[in-house]
């Protein structure tokens, strides 16, 4: 099946969040974890390739974004995204922008657009200003997140010290109005020299308002929720052909645990929650720099692997601060992440097969440990958070790789609930 759409993520966890909105049309989508091999070929109309660039260095974070486009540009991809967090999670310096401007350079796109909102997950955009349910971007809980502190709600703000060219606003008035009227506002910022636009969006209904009058750019930039619409606008217009999917039955093995990284206001109440429902371990980067990680392993080899089992290290926003002012924030962020990524290997060597894994960073460090490069989408558990299956061997592998703010409080037992049913 040719592939008709090439998108890039810039963590594990929102590209397994666009595979599964993407997957509810029915159309295959596949997700690919790094970069693939020169000579890999694309086997969906929808292929999306996760990276682990949201916090790296710029320089970096656009050579391998850059690398992915050309693996997507030679694979026959003619519109690409650039999917980034529904928070728009970056620093004054990057990644978005100029990840964004390499993109652009690279497939010859004259403008882009920026619109990180999610409704469905209570992310909206309105007059520029990103809100997290009631709450504008710099008065939620993600003002404190450890490495992107978010500290302005103006995307044109955040935008503005990333890229080198104007950036321009469409705001909700326009999009109302619909398609036309937005096409027309892109057309005169553009002529104007605006060449980065943010665009309003409260409600799905401006999401698909806002990806058809972009169907004719070769690059969009957001988060999940805008591609959400373009299975049907695509094959509305003709460009998909074939068949859909249709959903399969994985017969997964016993064992399961949560390993959770992620420190944000919605993981630390999902930890609360689940801490009477299972034996738990917690990880403390000051030991983590003493000990190592051989005292968490010790104590996952003493649990039977049928237990419900949680090693964490979700802490508030104080305790955080203690660890990077002690260790620094890089190697605080690094000693945890290296650990939970070595318990995800010796937990697959104890024949656990069910893995629900919080936090973007933590996602991409356990996948990478566990050697997997390509995912299949199953059922979401919750908006944008479906599970994904891999072979491992001779067995199945189920993974639920939960951005830090998804999910209900009952996320943990709910999304090994759901698999058990399946």
């Amino acid at each position: 099946m040719p592939i008709r759409f090439g998108a890039i993520a810039d963590d594990f966890t929102g590209a397994t969040d666009l595979a599964a909105l993407l997957s509810r049309s029915g159309w295959p989508v596949s997700l690919r974890l790094g970069l693939p091999n020169p000579d890999d070929e694309p086997v969906a109309p929808f292929e999306i390739i996760a990276l682990k660039i949201r916090t790296i260095p710029v320089e970096k974070a656009v050579e391998k974004a850059l690398a992915a486009a050309q693996w997507l540009e030679q694979a026959g991809a003619k519109r690409f995204y650039w999917k980034y967090c529904s928070t728009f999670d970056s620093t004054p310096k990057g990644n978005i922008g100029p990840v964004s401007e390499a993109l652009m350079q690279r497939l010859g796109a004259s403008q882009t657009i920026y619109c990180p909102a999610f409704p469905e997950n209570g992310r909206s955009v309105f007059m520029g200003h990103l809100f997290v349910g009631e709450q504008p971007l710099d008065e939620s809980p993600m003002k404190d997140h450890p490495l992107t502190p978010m500290r302005d709600s103006s995307l044109v703000r955040l935008l503005s010290p990333q890229v080198s060219s104007p950036v321009g606003l469409a705001n909700r008035l326009v999009v109302a109005k619909g398609v036309q009227a937005l096409r027309e506002r892109l057309d005169t910022l553009k002529t104007e020299g605006v060449l980065h636009v943010v665009v309003d969006a409260v409600a799905d209904d401006d999401l698909t308002v806002t990806a058809e009058a972009t169907m004719g750019f070769r690059l969009v930039t957001g988060g999940s929720a805008l591609a959400m619409p373009l299975p049907k606008l695509l094959a509305d217009a003709g460009e998909l052909s074939g068949s859909r999917g249709q959903e399969t039955q994985v017969r997964v093995g016993e064992g399961q645990l949560v390993l959770s990284g992620s420190c944000s206001a919605m993981t630390r109440r999902q930890v609360a929650r689940y801490l009477p429902a299972a034996k738990s371990h917690r990880l403390d980067p000051l030991a983590l720099a003493e000990q190592g990680v051989e005292p968490a392993l010790d104590w996952l080899r003493d649990i039977p692997i049928e237990e419900a089992k949680l090693i964490y290290a979700t802490a508030e926003p104080d305790e955080v601060r203690h660890y990077q002012q002690a260790l620094g924030v890089e190697k605080s962020g690094a000693l945890v992440e290296e650990a939970l990524a070595r318990i995800a290997q010796e937990a697959a060597k104890l024949g656990i097969s069910r893995f629900v894994v919080a936090g973007g960073e933590t996602s991409g460090a356990v996948v990478n440990a566990l050697g997997v490069r390509q995912l299949s989408i199953g059922k979401e558990i919750a908006p944008g958070v479906p599970w994904t299956f891999t072979n491992s061997g001779d067995r199945t592998i189920a993974l639920a790789l939960k951005s830090g703010n998804f999910g209900a409080e009952d996320f943990f037992a709910q999304a090994l609930s759901l698999l058990e049913a399946s």
